[in-house]
């Protein structure tokens, strides 16, 4: 029994949706337009169950480039008011179209010059005919068997503020940088995080010239346990970087030498030893990135460097472990 009321529930809702997708019109494009020119916030309110829907709704345009925050409409009447300035929009949700809290709003909406976008099932409600532009979320029945619940009337809500949201990210050319900018913390901000804030630097950083013998890159690899050391023209302090590098050498580097040459090897120099075309990547470039890119070429390390191939930095895929990018 309970399958079959799911079942029902599903089926009644996702009508709900294709209802949404085929009434979709030019009255979307000028509502992400009215949003995209506003220099201030989108001042999401609704109330009751609309309210909640209207929060995930704001969240999710602050969270992808839009300045947003949530207003409830009774507050709003109580002082609240004044979060709203000239700049601003509000987006008002009511399946009806006829809260009365909401509708309140209407002339300091007018009187500051705030553009309405209502998310509403009734185009010819006080909401409606006062709005800017009206977005219609009409479902033809609630998922609830009694034809009551706020059900799919919300669920088409909810999928219309995401529509909304995500063309004006698209709008705005907001790219995976910026939404990592947003998102600093949790599993998706450490997902997100860039290789510049997770490599190797400075004393940290195994480093030794073209001509150091290879006792002294031993040294150096075992000094900084990362299982390699970096080979650098123009040669500073090693350890410091910032040189320009020329190659790399690796433990495997060192067993196949060994294996090759039974005698001799501690007279070679690091560029008679080095691999000379390490795989490299750039500082801004997404940890994510850096982890897929040694998984694909069976390596634990990459290289930093900047435009003019001076080291930056090594990046141990250890590193990326440890911020749980899987």
């Amino acid at each position: 029994m309970s399958l079959k009321i799911a079942r029902r529930v599903l089926q009644t809702e996702l009508e709900a949706l294709q209802g949404l997708l085929q009434r979709l019109d030019k009255t979307f494009e000028e509502a992400v337009e009215l949003v995209f020119a506003a220099p201030g916030r989108v001042v999401v309110t609704g109330m009751g169950k609309s309210g909640l829907i209207g929060q995930k709704i704001s969240a999710t345009f602050a969270s992808t480039g839009t300045p947003s925050f949530f207003l409830h409409p009774a507050e709003a009447a109580h002082g609240d008011l004044g979060m709203i300035v000239r700049g601003d929009l509000l987006l008002a949700l009511s399946y009806g179209g006829e809260t009365e809290e909401i509708n309140q709003l209407l002339p300091a909406a007018k009187r500051l010059g705030i553009p309405v976008i209502a998310l509403t099932g009734n185009g010819k409600s006080t909401l409606a005919q006062a709005a800017d532009a009206v977005l219609d979320i009409r479902v033809e029945r609630e998922a609830c068997s009694l034809n009551l619940a706020p059900t799919a009337s919300t669920t088409a809500m909810l999928a219309m503020g995401d529509a909304l949201a995500i063309a004006l990210l698209e709008r705005r050319g907001f790219k995976e940088e910026d939404f990592a900018l947003l998102h600093p913390g949790g599993r998706l901000g450490k997902k997100l995080q860039k290789v510049e804030d997770l490599m190797h630097t400075g004393d940290q950083l195994p480093c030794v010239s073209p001509g150091t013998k290879m006792p002294d890159v031993i040294y150096e690899m075992s000094r900084k346990g990362m299982g390699l050391t970096t080979v650098v023209e123009d040669s500073h302090p090693a350890g410091s970087g910032a040189g320009r590098l020329v190659g790399v050498i690796t433990d495997g580097d060192l067993r196949r030498l060994m294996q090759k040459r039974k005698k001799g090897i501690l007279e070679l120099t690091a560029a008679e030893c080095m691999s000379k075309n390490p795989t490299t990547v750039s500082g801004d470039e997404l940890a994510g990135a850096a982890l897929h890119l040694m998984e694909e070429r069976k390596i634990t390390s990459i290289l930093v460097v900047d435009s003019q191939r001076r080291l930056q930095g090594v990046i141990h895929v250890h590193d990326l472990w440890t911020t749980q990018l899987f």
